[in-house]
């Protein structure tokens, strides 16, 4: 499949998706959900009701199409030219809820944005969850990459996690077979995280809420929250911080086009205000051949970069890398 004909793939799935409860959106534009503001259009965007919903649309849909799955779109840069297939995004109405079901356990949707499961858990004294109040993300994402802050990961709060594969067929993974390391998971991608069991501790709300403010005034000092970004742009290589690389090889403040690496943090790329996904993609990339150059360290990027190019305006790795 090439191109991206919403309009197209909408008609022949027709006669597939005629049960479907959900929401379809054809040509569905990416830059309203993604945090970068930029990207091209999703062939057809689906929005399921709840898992059955989910279940019967993916065991109707034919093998050949693509599928890709997004959440709030905070660590996602959609190429400008768009997203071939079908992208899901799991609504908030049929994934988005967490309720503590114990004193120490959570039950929470993969649509859940971490910071209100961080509220949650606070509201029923459950401890642990409080690194979730400063990561602009949702549950799923927080699954998939084993998302983490203040010393805390994901991993340590899982029990199991339920999930749906491309096929249609219901899965339950124990925290284990999750296959956790640093911000990764070994789980396969075509799984789609429909929410997890979570185990904190007991711990006084006092004390929960002091964390969650450390945390916020944390953010809010050290990073660009206020500017249209992804989060952290590089994974931490082993040893050093990505942030103490780029600012070693000059990169703080760099700029092509509208994307500019932040002057605050310089993990954090950001959108000045007219950026293209070309733009920003071509920076990361310049800035990981500088410090390739200045200190031999490949950077591995942690912001997600889906779909495909505009016509002409490929990236290269490590652009701009001397030879």
């Amino acid at each position: 499949m090439t191109g991206i004909d919403g309009e197209a793939l909408m008609q022949r799935l027709s006669m597939a998706t005629g049960d479907v409860r959900g929401r379809l959106t054809p040509n569905a534009p990416m830059d309203q959900i993604t945090w970068f503001r930029t990207g091209g259009p999703a062939e057809l965007l689906f929005q399921p009701t709840d898992e059955d919903d989910l279940k019967n649309f993916l065991q109707a849909l034919p093998a050949d199409i693509p599928v890709k799955v997004v959440g709030i779109g905070s660590n996602l840069l959609v190429r400008d030219g768009g997203i071939p297939g079908i992208v899901i995004r799991l609504s908030a109405k049929g994934f988005g809820q967490a309720d503590a079901i114990s004193d120490t356990r959570i039950k929470a949707g993969a649509a859940i944005p971490d910071k209100r499961l961080a509220a949650v858990a606070l509201d029923a004294g459950i401890g642990g969850f409080h690194f979730y109040h400063g990561i602009p993300g949702a549950m799923g994402g927080a699954l998939r990459m084993n998302a983490g802050a203040n010393g805390v990961e994901t991993r340590e709060r899982v029990v199991e996690v339920y999930a749906i594969d491309r096929d249609g067929r219901k899965h339950t993974l124990t925290e284990n077979e999750m296959g956790y390391a640093y911000r990764h998971s070994a789980a396969s991608q075509d799984l789609i995280f429909t929410g997890a069991l979570l185990e904190g501790y007991a711990e006084d709300r006092k004390t929960i809420e002091a964390s969650m403010d450390a945390v916020q005034t944390h953010r809010e000092t050290v990073q660009p929250i206020r500017e249209k970004t992804g989060g952290s742009t590089f994974r931490n290589p082993d040893g050093t911080s990505a942030w103490k690389e780029v600012d070693k090889a000059g990169c703080r403040g760099l700029m092509i086009g509208g994307a500019q690496m932040s002057p605050m943090h310089c993990n954090f790329m950001i959108n000045t205000g007219a950026a293209t996904s070309h733009d920003l993609e071509t920076l990361g990339e310049t800035v990981r051949a500088r410090v390739l150059e200045a200190s031999g360290l490949r950077l591995e990027w942690e912001i997600k970069r889906v779909g495909i190019f505009k016509p002409g305006y490929e990236v290269q790795e490590f652009i701009g890398r001397m030879l």
